[in-house]
């Protein structure tokens, strides 16, 4: 039995598909619902859903299902820019703290979701080495969150038991519920089947020209792929990159969308919000080495060909 965290929401969903896919169904999913979330759910099949905070009080009182082998911690609040150090402080870390205690108590397999927002503005690199997770330094409360777990999670001894995955900028299917969370081409599709133009933010850094801000995307699909590496090789523990190594702009992310509806690349930059402006990230590319050298070997799916497949799901109004 595997519990999914965040099961309806985007990269979780996405899991819960794979898991069926591979013939899982005796799954426990636990988020907390609404219309748009609901669709995620649509076709999957698991044997009880919990609401998040009806699944917390299971575990406060130890009555989670002793059969659960695995638990996939994806539920968290992904926002950049929510302003709310309680909400975080709470739904993020003391949440996932719970979550891990019942995992480690009950030796249960404990993969869970971080973040590169880790990283802050980068200038301490984006190695993957539990050592160095004190020196970082995130730019937002989000980021902070996740930050704070990985460190307790050094604190605690308990790398070697558990799995922690750094999603780098993860795009794709079932990520809909959003709202201003999701992936720049899932906002910019219709704006650009209808309008045949995208807008993207203009360069406040002389470093980058506009449109040349750079970014490690992944395609959710690579993430899963990930994900179920992990759930398959239970002696592989410890904190991991989950992105391609591969860095490419926004520009690329945009030619890449007009090739996928076939028209032609018209690009409009736009002022970026300035309650956004100090703490952007102009360049994150995850270092790879650790989980190549894990023993991951499959690759990682080309930005154009990602683009081009993420596309016919949104043409479609389709889920993974």
């Amino acid at each position: 039995m595997i519990v999914v965290t965040g099961g309806a929401g985007f990269i979780g969903s996405c899991i819960v598909s794979r898991l069926n896919v591979l013939g899982h169904s005796d799954l426990i999913v636990v988020d907390h619902l609404n219309d748009l979330k609901n669709k995620n759910l649509e076709g999957k099949k698991f044997l009880q859903y919990f609401d998040k905070k009806e699944f917390l009080d299971l575990l406060k009182n130890d009555q989670v299902n002793s059969k659960v082998r695995c638990v996939i911690h994806m539920g968290a609040c992904s926002s950049t820019t929510l302003n709310d150090a309680r909400y975080f402080e709470e739904n993020n870390f003391e949440y996932s703290c719970h979550v891990a205690r019942w995992a480690l108590k009950h030796q249960a397999r404990f993969i869970y979701a971080s973040s590169a927002a880790t990283y802050g503005d980068g200038s301490r690199g984006y190695q993957d080495n539990e050592t160095t997770i004190t020196r970082l330094k995130p730019l937002n409360l989000y980021g902070q969150s996740k930050q704070k777990f990985d460190e307790w999670v050094y604190n605690q001894n308990a790398f070697d038991k558990m799995v922690g995955l750094k999603f780098f900028n993860v795009f794709g299917p079932n990520e809909y519920h959003k709202g201003d969370m999701r992936s720049v081409i899932a906002k910019a599709y219709e704006k650009v089947v209808a309008e045949g133009k995208i807008l993207l933010f203009k360069s406040y850094n002389p470093q980058y020209k506009d449109g040349e801000q750079k970014r490690d995307f992944i395609y959710v699909k690579d993430s899963v792929d990930i994900v179920m590496y992990f759930l398959d090789h239970p002696a592989q523990n410890g904190l991991f990159n989950v992105g391609t190594g591969c860095v490419r702009t926004w520009n690329d992310l945009a030619q890449a969308l007009f090739q996928a509806v076939n028209k032609p690349t018209k690009i409009e930059y736009i002022d970026m919000p300035d309650v956004i402006r100090p703490k952007y990230q102009y360049f994150t590319q995850a270092d790879m080495g650790k989980l190549r050298n894990s023993g991951y070997k499959k690759p990682f799916t080309a930005l154009e060909a990602a683009v081009k497949d993420y596309a016919g799901y949104l043409k479609g109004g389709r889920y993974l």
